[in-house]
């Protein structure tokens, strides 16, 4: 199955229902199913904002399988959407009109038992066990 890294806490966001958008500056034309790593990475100015949501943050491990469902070219149309959805959650992509990129729609998420592995770039595939939290 197709993994994607993503730093937290954008991760566990998505792995709890929060973002349904990940940015990319490259698209993709693949679609289905596609689990959820959170890297190892960490966008400390995020974790600040979204501490008031009390969620779980863990690293090297993928935590969720979602469908991704469309690749989208991010423009003002797309931006205004976005603001309207959660600003909170966009508020990044919302207010840098300038960068330029795509957004990866994700919908039907379903957490996993973690499974520890390492992250890598791009899309990458994972062939082992998956785990349904109950």
């Amino acid at each position: 199955m197709k993994v994607i890294t993503i730093k937290q806490p954008w991760a566990s966001l998505i792995a709890s229902g929060y973002k349904e958008y990940e940015f990319r500056t490259w698209k993709t034309k693949y679609r289905g199913e596609i689990l959820i790593h959170a890297g190892k990475g960490i966008d400390k100015k995020a974790m600040e904002r979204f501490k008031h949501l009390d969620l779980d943050y863990p690293t090297g491990c993928i935590i969720a399988k979602v469908n991704l469902s469309d690749c989208i070219e991010i423009d003002d149309a797309v931006r205004k959407v976005l603001k309207e959805k959660n600003e909170l959650v966009y508020a990044s992509i919302i207010k840098h009109s300038e960068w330029k990129g795509y957004g990866f729609k994700l919908e039907n998420v379903t957490k996993i038992k973690e499974i520890p592995i390492s992250g890598k770039l791009s899309l990458w595939d994972y062939d082992g066990e998956i785990t349904y939290e109950q």
